[in-house]
This record gives structure tokens, C-alpha cells and sequence, in this order.
């Protein structure tokens, strides 16, 4: 069966087209690089043995997505492409709204008119905002946003809800918390073309001389050492729930039309937890300093996994020592360097 994987040259939808395409799917790729390179393409070639198909197609142009569904008649999508800088969106939200929201509508119409009845939606743990609670499951309240960005996963999930009322789609929303690391092979991970705005890519961009200091911003949260609290997940784990969903559409599995779960490990771990267990990994000395809290940090965020585990079916099954590793293996191959860990 046949898997078109938009986005799938970016950081988490590359990994997902690795798992598909080992998983026995043909995939096809749409992605217009608007933050990705093409070589992505050739790095998935060399870790499943096959290329997928990649069209370059801007998914705001109703028409070119039109005629790929003519065309190549998917049987099942993965919706990843969106522009999802946070302080950017807030800087430009009309771009964000227009680009995020209009592709994702444009894809919609083309899977329920050629009755692409199979869809996956990158969702976030940013719809729930503050959270009232923790652990976070998937009845806590979704609320107002905290960025254009946010919001733009906010009204998706509700446009995929009103869309499954009125069409025979089925749909799996997976609203992820802190996605880090990279294919064991070293050949993907996460690429940020600007000023990364993830932690795990700044630790490892510092750690390797690209950037001089790493932040930890606040040491007086409510916490063990005060500092900020995220649940940080594999990002093979996460490619890997992908799979699951789609499988779970196509074998029709899914227990209700439109579904929402949380992918996390179930378990927070603090900023310093992080740089310190990054220096014991790898053995890198990193270079940070403490500054005053960042406006717009939450003290702590993590999933509660139980749906997901039972429901979905999905676990994880990487540590910490396995994000950390494989994302510093990635910052050394894109160093030219072969000492990997």
C-alpha cells in the first residue's frame, strides 16, 4: 500500500518514512524544502535499500496536490508539513496561519474526494497550554494557545474533527511532547537551516564549538534542581507510533472516527538533568550558564502514556542514553567526524 508522508524530508518525517518503507509500504513524499534538503531523500535511499518517490509541491497550491492524487492515488496520508517556529509565528502569524492551515484544508478535500480514508496528523503537546495537571492525558482541557503556531495545531485538530463528521475519513491525531535524537545510522536527524529553537540541537551544536554557550533559563522553578521539567522521547519512538496509526486506519482497527493520542515517555526530566546526562554519555564537557526565567516557560510538562499503550498499542523503547547518543552521533556526521559513541 501506498503512503504519501508530507513533510517527510523534515526532521520527524524523514524517520517516519524509514519506519513505513521498512515496515513493507511504498511512500511517496511531498515537501517543497522549505526547511529541508533534498539529501534527505538519498540518506533514506541508503537506510532502506529504496527510494521513495519526493514531489516538490507547495501544499497551499490546491492544483498540484489535485493532480498527485490523480495520479498516484494514496492510500493512506501523513500530515507533518507546517512551518512550526514558535517565536516566528509570533513575529509573523499570518504567514503561520495562512500556510498551516490552508495546506492542511487543501489535503483534506483531496483525501475525501479520492476517498483517502486513512489520516495521521501531527499534533503537539502545545494545545494544552498550561496544563492543570500532571501527568497530561488526553482529557485535559485544550486551551487557548501560546503562539500562532500552537494554535495552528489547536484549530487543525478541530478541522480534522469537523471533518470526520462530515465524510467518511478516519483520522488519528498524535499530539507529541519533546521529540529528540536520530536514526541510529547517523544519516538523518534534526537539521535546523536557522537558529535551532530545540534544546537537545543547541546542547549538541555547543558541545561540538558551533555555538559558544548553551542557556539554562530559570534555576528557581518548583522543581528537584529549579529548573524547567520536559518529557523528551525518542524520535524513532515517535516515527514508530506513526506507523502504528496508519496500520491501525488501514486495518480499521480504530475504535472511534477520529482519535487523539499522547506520544511522551511518561516521565520529565529537568534541564540540567539533561546537560548533565548529556556529559556523562558522551563525555563532553558542556559549556552553560544559568539566567533568569524565559517569559512564556511552562515549570513542567509530561504525557501520561497509558491510552497510547493500551489503546494504540505503542510503547517506547528508547532511554535518554539512546536520544543523547544518537543525537551527538548526528551533530559528528554532520561535523565530517567518525568517532561516534
Amino acid at each position: 500500500m501506498k503512503i504519501l508522508v508530507t513533510g517527510g524530508t523534515g526532521y520527524i518525517g524523514a524517520h517516519t518514512v524509514v519506519e513505513l518503507m521498512n515496515s513493507g509500504f511504498d511512500v511517496d513524499i511531498i515537501d517543497n524544502l522549505n526547511n529541508s534538503k533534498e539529501e534527505v531523500v538519498d540518506a533514506i535511499a541508503k537506510i532502506t535499500g529504496k527510494r521513495p518517490l519526493w514531489f516538490n509541491i507547495d501544499l497551499c497550491d490546491a492544483n498540484e496536490i489535485k493532480n498527485y492524487f490523480s495520479k498516484h492515488k494514496p492510500d493512506a496520508v501523513v500530515h507533518f508539513a507546517a512551518h512550526k517556529a514558535v517565536g516566528l509565528s509570533v513575529e509573523q502569524p499570518l504567514a503561520f496561519y495562512h500556510n498551516n492551515l490552508l495546506s492542511l484544508i487543501n489535503l483534506l478535500q483531496c483525501c475525501v474526494e479520492a476517498k483517502c480514508n486513512s489520516f495521521v496528523f501531527s499534533s503537539s503537546c502545545s494545545v494544552y497550554a498550561d496544563p492543570d495537571k500532571l501527568p497530561i492525558d488526553e482529557n485535559a482541557p485544550v486551551k487557548t494557545a501560546k503562539s500562532p503556531y500552537g494554535n495552528t495545531k489547536k484549530i487543525g485538530e478541530e478541522i480534522i474533527t469537523d471533518t470526520v463528521k462530515s465524510s467518511t475519513l478516519q483520522a488519528v491525531s498524535l499530539r507529541y511532547f519533546n521529540p529528540v535524537g536520530s536514526h541510529d545510522s547517523a544519516l538523518i536527524g534534526e537539521l535546523p537551516t536557522t537558529m535551532p529553537l530545540n534544546v537537545m540541537p543547541i546542547i549538541t551544536q555547543v558541545a561540538i564549538g558551533k555555538r559558544k554557550q548553551f542557556v539554562v533559563f530559570g534555576n528557581d522553578y518548583p522543581t528537584p534542581d529549579g529548573s524547567c521539567i520536559r518529557d523528551y522521547i525518542h524520535v524513532v519512538d515517535v516515527a514508530k507510533a506513526h506507523v502504528t496509526a496508519v496500520m491501525r486506519l488501514l486495518n480499521k482497527k480504530n475504535k472511534s472516527a477520529y482519535e487523539v493520542f499522547n506520544l511522551g515517555t511518561g516521565k520529565g526530566f529537568s534541564v540540567l538533568e539533561l546537560i548533565h546526562a548529556f556529559e556523562k554519555t558522551t563525555g563532553q564537557k558542556l559549556n552553560y550558564t544559568i539566567e533568569g526565567r524565559r517569559a512564556g516557560d511552562v515549570t513542567a510538562v509530561y504525557a501520561d502514556t497509558a491510552l497510547a499503550n493500551t489503546v494504540l498499542g505503542w510503547h517506547t523503547e528508547r532511554d535518554l542514553n539512546d536520544m543523547i547518543r544518537t543525537a551527538w552521533n548526528w551533530e559528528l556526521y554532520l561535523a565530517g567526524r567518525t568517532d561516534f559513541i
